[in-house]
């Protein structure tokens, strides 16, 4: 979570920029994504439905110290689907956040979510979906 405002950050000004850390659901409906994406058409309604982005409790940065050795996982139902770790991230949070302040202002309140582990897979209505990162936050929440 973005604690300020920033444009073209440094790798310095994005790491103050830095607030906060939970754990996110960013889902897409794929075969909307793909029937879009065949026409030609932008996919972003692909990405904007009921509960498409679920985010857990954060925590302030003042009061944790992130390693990136902290685990990730996904469970569905009960079953680990993603497991892995943050230090796999092919770029590190700073590294993001003077990346996309290149781009575009980020402001205080901004969420970024930055991938996921490999094992993405189908959901289903009534699936219930569990994911932590070790010692951030955790989340669960029901497919409707």
């Amino acid at each position: 979570m973005i604690g300020k405002t920033v444009k073209n950050a440094s790798k310095q000004e994005a790491e103050d920029a830095i607030a906060g850390y939970s754990v996110g659901l960013d889902m897409t409906l794929r075969d909307l994504q793909r029937s879009l994406t065949a026409k030609g058409h932008p996919w972003t309604l692909a990405k904007c439905f009921d509960n498409s982005a679920v985010v857990g409790s954060f925590i302030d940065k003042k009061d944790y110290q992130l390693t990136l050795n902290e685990s990730i996982t996904l469970s569905v139902n009960g079953t680990i689907r993603q497991s892995s770790y943050l230090n796999m991230m092919l770029y590190k949070p700073v590294e993001i956040v003077e990346y996309i302040s290149k781009k575009l202002i980020l402001e205080e309140g901004d969420l970024i979510f930055t991938g996921t582990p490999e094992g993405v897979s189908k959901l289903n209505v009534k699936d219930l979906i569990y994911a932590k990162i070790e010692n951030i936050s955790d989340l669960s929440t029901l497919i409707v």
